[in-house]
């Protein structure tokens, strides 16, 4: 998939965002939700730190900061995250009926891609009118990715 000069505008921030995230201590996860080529929300994971909050994920945060009168167009925004949203995420993504997700980097390990097929009715109505595009920004969110996994390895070791 070829990115518009937007597209690759909303990546880079969702990039920033990631790199942020790490800085604070958390996994680096950026997420950008825009409308009408605007950038309406912007998040970042934010799970470990300042305190643990396991719902605190980039795409979720971006959801949080969504002006509330702009939710009714939400079949029109496009939400951009780093790395592939998690079954939490495409579920969020499905229930506030976001029109197009886009994600830098596949996630094998925990991404929502494989299950897209085998919802319940309403999630597979929903997903079905939902652009899901991705890995659309391999280059630098793979590279991303790959310090997720890290910091998760880590995090892992630390509880057992």
């Amino acid at each position: 998939m070829e990115l518009s000069s937007f597209d690759r505008k909303c990546f880079d921030k969702a990039v920033q965002l990631a790199y942020q995230a790490e800085q604070e201590g958390n996994l680096p996860i950026g997420a950008v939700i825009s409308y009408q080529n605007a950038i309406i929300a912007e998040g970042r994971n934010a799970i470990w730190f300042p305190q643990y909050r396991p719902d605190r994920h980039a795409e979720v945060e971006a959801m949080r900061k969504v002006p509330e009168d702009l939710w009714k167009f939400s079949s029109d925004m496009t939400l951009y995250t780093t790395l592939e949203p998690c079954l939490m995420c495409l579920a969020a993504c499905l229930l506030h009926h976001i029109g197009r997700v886009i994600f830098g980097s596949a996630d094998d390990y925990g991404g929502a891609s494989m299950v897209i097929g085998h919802l319940p009715t309403f999630f597979s109505q929903q997903a079905s009118r939902t652009e899901w595009i991705g890995p659309a920004h391999p280059s630098v969110c793979d590279e991303l990715f790959k310090r997720v996994m890290q910091k998760v390895e880590i995090w892992q070791e630390q509880g057992d």
